[in-house]
């Protein structure tokens, strides 16, 4: 039926920003030539690595895998600091990136007949159980940049209509508290409010109110580390400190968290005992690399036997709860309809004066799916479209 209904595209407005776009690329150019002195060709990386590295003499931030001078998005920003021609290449890769990918392709996939795009739902498409989307790839529609919401300003509703999204929060952090049972993860939960602060607070040991930013980043950092199974490398990487730092920082969280680590101890045990993870309604996940000789496919397995379990239930409970609504959906009960689902999102094209009474129901179907051993909580907001949206209490 999502398929089906497929989501409202404001072709004039594509076509607006496409026009835009293109001269943004062309202004982008000009001002990379103005900067570097002479023509550099930014589609050619052996090229630009020949500029930055060879005429600039910039210090390289670090290699690619085969031992090459990098100039990944990382490299960039950090040369971004020295010279204007890397943060002009960082913008010229965005927009050729958002013309090609998004609108180029939106314009191509939208129906003549009714200006809707259809993508393809798959139910198998991801090794956790997430779907996936393809024809086009709806669900990484950019949201970072102030230039990437502007794609999803494209996507309207129907005359008459609102979209309205209901999206859970923080959902896999809650299923790794319920999973582990870790009791100040859970407190943490069931008093509500900033996890992320209540976080930085027992790892840091100050009152909730003494939590500045820095100290609420790396407690966020960490929190979506345990969920992707990331190491001190990575930490450090995220965060910009030192290894040895990541590392007593982990340790720290750990100490607090130690139900969640017997978790991740346990779930690792029992999954190299078995070679297979499941999720909360029992979807496995064969990893026969986690008896591989070579490390990183072993520790590349590991990651994903914590991983899965939690982005699989989390999977789980979106798609119970998808199948739940649209019995009721298809029953007539409810004015409106499904027409995307983007991970943890889910968004639906109402009557205007339906919305706040669709919001409410789909909030409370979603939230009721899966009962977890905490609170699950979706937020809803409505708009015109689904860019500009608006918090529905």
């Amino acid at each position: 039926a999502m398929e089906a209904a497929g989501v409202l595209v404001d072709g004039p407005y594509l076509e607006r920003l496409r026009t835009e776009f293109a001269a943004r690329i062309e202004q982008v150019l000009r001002e990379v030539e103005k900067a570097a002195g002479r023509p550099v060709n930014v589609a050619s990386t052996k090229q630009l690595g020949a500029f930055l590295y060879d005429d600039l003499k910039l210090p390289v931030p670090h290699e690619t895998e085969k031992g090459g001078r990098s100039t990944d998005e990382e490299a960039l920003t950090v040369l971004a600091a020295s010279h204007a021609v890397p943060r002009l290449v960082l913008d010229w890769r965005e927009i050729t990136k958002l013309q090609s990918t998004y609108v180029e392709a939106l314009l191509a996939k939208r129906d003549p007949s009714d200006g809707r795009v259809r993508t393809r739902y798959d139910q198998a498409g991801t090794v956790t159980g997430r779907l996936s989307s393809s024809e086009p790839n709806l669900q990484n529609i950019p949201i970072r940049t102030p230039l990437g919401r502007r794609i999803r300003r494209a996507f309207v509703a129907a005359p008459g209509h609102v979209l309205v999204s209901a999206d859970y929060s923080q959902i896999d952090l809650r299923v790794l508290a319920h999973l582990s049972g870790d009791k100040a993860l859970c407190t943490a939960f069931e008093a509500g409010g900033d996890v992320h602060a209540r976080t930085a607070s027992e790892v840091f040991g100050v009152p909730l109110e003494k939590v500045d930013k820095e100290m609420r980043r790396r407690a966020k950092a960490v929190n979506f580390g345990v969920v992707y199974g990331q190491t001190g490398f990575g930490l450090s990487h995220a965060l910009g400190i030192s290894q040895a730092e990541a590392q007593e920082f982990i340790k720290g969280y750990f100490a607090r968290y130690s139900g969640v680590k017997a978790w991740i101890d346990r779930t690792m045990k029992d999954a190299k005992s078995s070679g297979r993870v499941s999720t909360l309604l029992g979807r496995v996940r064969r990893l026969p690399e986690l008896s591989a000789k070579n490390p990183r496919m072993r520790m590349g397995a590991e990651r994903m036997a914590v991983n899965t379990p939690i982005q699989g239930g989390s999977a789980d409970i979106i798609k119970k709860a998808m199948v739940d609504l649209h019995v009721e959906l298809v029953k007539g009960k409810r004015a409106g309809k499904m027409i995307l689902q983007v991970h943890d999102e889910l968004v639906f094209e109402v009557p205007k004066g339906e919305a706040a009474a669709l919001a409410a129901w789909a909030k409370g179907m979603m939230e009721r799916a899966l009962p977890l051993k905490v609170p699950v909580v979706v937020d809803v907001k409505a708009g015109a479209d689904w860019d500009d949206m608006e918090p529905l209490r």
